[in-house]
């Protein structure tokens, strides 16, 4: 998208967000826009997501306008230049505006009714947010260098392209350390420093319970638990050493203390855990496959809504960086397949709905693409039942896909993020790229099958259909307040 239609985008949704004295921060991720906002009660949603521009809404720390990998970053971009050129000296809030602004975060915050829990996970998947675009970029090099190395063609470049690809996994657990610090309220570089011990290859001259370690023994789980450590040394530090000795004292206490504990504890553990978690995978796969697809694909959707599936961000990095692809995400990305065949059923049923049927259609290249947003928020969840039935189109996909890993034709991806018809350049597994995408492409069809037909036959009742089958003009459904879609952002 050009910078005259970033710009056109940008200005068409500062007025609907409040202006520019309702923003407190901007921020985008892999497809989102998201802003801090002083009151949301501002927000225009319905004129939002009538935008030709937005695919949905997300109502959540932060208000998130789902805009799409293609355009969010520069749409964020000439966002921010309109602010600054907005920007003016203001009189200084009073205490009623203040008091007033603090009631509102606090009703915001209880009506979210966020739970430790949800907010461990949601930091948790802020770390790795950032580090999507890197992994799928190095993917789908890994991905190409594979394929030329199959041919048996440019042996050199093959060569060249392996080591791009996989420069950036050698170093993962460094970028863990770096975020994790810096989500933590720890020095950024600190976190880094202490997880770099964990990639260093003297390490295998350490021994540890009766073992020499090994380079990138523990992995990411190993970085985050020893960033982690490091920030709470570093805060203890400071409490105690004297401002005129922190520059030097802190860094080095933190660095020391948090890399000894990685080297004598935590990559043993973490390697533990990292190994129990390649296990399970594989485990899964090879005697459960047809039932782990089948609740893994069917449920994967309901834990978006508990925002209870950013615990698989972390799993999916592991599987990653220690078998070079996770093989849960192609079953997951099945929910995504059940909601378009879900979404063309309820295209035919409605056939008097034209707002609806707008939305279908104007959803529908994106949900093919991997993002869900539009069509779950915006079609089967408002309209409940179709909801049900969409799922059960996904567990029919995650089934085809357990049961081919059960036979011996697992399915991985080599990167996170991307899902739908945007994650076959990025598949792995065992007989190649095109077994596997014939795989993948099956389990998408499966779901594309069975979403249409459970909801074409079962997804409306008489009442239902009396209800949004009206040949009267109805107002278009926006999407509501809601957590994520498939896609990791």
């Amino acid at each position: 998208m050009s910078d005259e239609k970033n710009r056109a985008v940008a200005e068409a949704i500062l007025p609907l967000v409040g202006g520019a004295a309702n923003i407190r921060s901007v921020a985008h991720c892999m497809t989102r826009l998201r802003l801090g906002l002083v009151d949301r009660s501002l927000v225009d949603r319905e004129a939002l997501a009538a935008l030709p521009a937005v695919l949905g809404t997300v109502d959540d720390d932060t208000y998130q306008i789902v805009l799409g990998p293609a355009a969010v970053a520069g749409v964020t971009a000439q966002l921010l230049r309109l602010l600054d050129a907005a920007a003016a000296p203001a009189a200084a809030p009073t205490a009623e505006d203040l008091a007033g602004r603090g009631a509102r975060i606090r009703a915001e915050a209880k009506a979210r009714n966020a739970t430790p829990l949800k907010r461990a996970l949601r930091r948790i998947a802020d770390i790795f947010v950032p580090l999507i675009p890197a992994l799928i970029g190095c993917g789908i090099v890994a991905a190409l260098s594979g394929a030329l190395a199959n041919l048996g063609w440019a042996p050199a470049l093959v060569a060249a392209l392996g080591a791009v690809s996989s420069g950036f996994m050698s170093l993962l657990a460094v970028f863990v350390g770096y975020n994790t610090a810096k989500e933590f309220g720890g020095t950024p570089v600190l976190g880094g420093a202490v997880a770099s011990v964990i990639v260093y290859a003297g390490v295998a001259k350490v021994e540890a319970f009766g073992h020499h370690l090994t380079p990138g023994q523990g992995g990411v789980v190993g970085a985050l638990l020893a960033a982690l450590l490091a920030v709470q040394v570093e805060r203890w530090t400071r409490r105690i050493v004297p401002a005129a000795l922190d520059v030097l004292v802190t860094p080095t206490v933190t660095v020391l203390v948090g890399g000894l504990a990685a080297l004598y504890g935590l990559m043993f553990v973490a390697g533990e855990v990292s190994t129990a978690i390649g296990h399970a995978a594989a485990w899964l796969l090879a005697h459960g496959g047809l039932l782990a697809g089948l609740v893994l694909g069917g449920l994967f959707l309901p834990l978006v809504m508990l925002g209870l599936h950013q615990a698989l961000i972390p799993i999916h990095t592991t599987l990653i960086q220690q078998q070079g692809s996770t093989v849960l995400l192609p079953i997951l990305a099945m929910a995504g397949a059940g909601q378009v065949g879900c979404a063309a059923a309820v295209y035919l049923r409605l056939r008097h709905n034209a707002p609806l049927r707008a939305t279908i259609r104007s959803a529908l290249p994106a949900g093919l693409l991997g993002v869900g947003e539009p069509l779950v928020y915006g079609v089967t969840l408002p309209l409940g039942r179709p909801f049900v039935t969409a799922c059960v189109g996904g567990a029919a996909g995650g089934a085809f896909i357990g049961v081919a890993g059960q036979l011996g034709s697992a399915v991985g991806s080599t990167a996170i993020g991307p899902s739908g018809w945007a994650l076959f350049p990025l598949l792995a597994g065992p007989h190649g790229l095109v077994a596997s995408a014939a795989v993948y492409g099956g389990g998408l069809l499966t779901g594309y099958v069975v979403g249409f037909l459970a909801t074409y036959f079962f997804g409306f009742t008489r009442e239902l259909l009396a209800e949004n089958d009206n040949p009267a003009p109805a107002p278009a459904p926006t999407a509501e307040p809601a957590r994520d879609g498939g896609q990791v952002c």
